[in-house]
């Protein structure tokens, strides 16, 4: 795969409840069959897989109880078409059909084909998305710079294992759209929003929006 070129065929999909940020780091554990194969061949050539956001249903496969309806083979019902790729830094295996893994998300993409192979992967042919155009923070929005700054701070104070904090270097203050994506890393909202967020073209629209997010939680634990 090349993260350079406009498009990419066959990317390995990594359906999670989770949305995966460019910039962003991702723990996971990974010991399904059909997952372990993947990240062992991605980490084995350097290539991505792609991190898309469930829209119901579980990571984990699992035979539909009785009576109840069968998964949906759709791949536009069950994910957002909108991902991230994602980079293994880390690879460990604790224990045999066990992998940890560390992944950064790096560049947005647009799925346009998926397909379900038999083992149970999909892969898809993805157009790449724009990367954020660096973008100052407006002087109205740099609350939310400071803020952000208070809560590595303090999140660095509970732990030396910095390797593991949600926030990792290089750190870019005053560009908002990295300061939108970290936020949104830690925000304790649904992966809906935070989806909507990724989704975003526009840095500045997207921090106003968590500014507001910000705003909001504050009221709300003001009551």
């Amino acid at each position: 795969f090349s993260v350079n070129t406009l498009s990419l065929s066959q990317l390995p999909l990594f359906p999670l409840q989770t949305v995966l940020f460019p910039g962003g780091w991702l723990p996971l554990r990974v010991f399904e069959v059909r997952y372990l194969d993947m990240v062992r061949r991605c980490h084995k050539v350097g290539a991505p897989f792609g991190v898309v956001c469930l829209k119901q249903g579980s990571e984990v496969a699992t035979a539909p109880r009785p009576g109840t309806a069968p998964a949906p083979t759709a791949f536009a019902d069950l994910a957002h078409s909108v991902g991230t790729l994602a980079m293994i830094d880390t690879l460990t295996q604790p224990q045999p059909g066990l992998l940890h893994i560390h992944c950064k998300g790096t560049q947005r993409f647009q799925v346009k084909e998926a397909r379900l192979l038999k083992h149970g992967l999909w892969v898809a042919d993805v157009e790449m998305l724009p990367a954020d155009l660096p973008a100052p923070v407006p002087d109205e929005l740099a609350d939310t710079v400071s803020s952000l700054q208070k809560l590595l701070a303090a999140l660095q104070t509970q732990t030396s294992q910095t390797q593991n904090l949600p926030i990792q270097p290089p750190l870019a203050w005053n560009d908002a759209g990295w300061v939108a994506n970290r936020w949104c890393d830690v925000l304790p909202v649904s992966a809906d929003l935070k989806q909507r967020l990724m989704s975003l073209d526009n840095p500045l629209v997207r921090l106003e929006l968590v500014s507001d997010v910000l705003e909001k939680l504050r009221l709300d634990s003001g009551r």
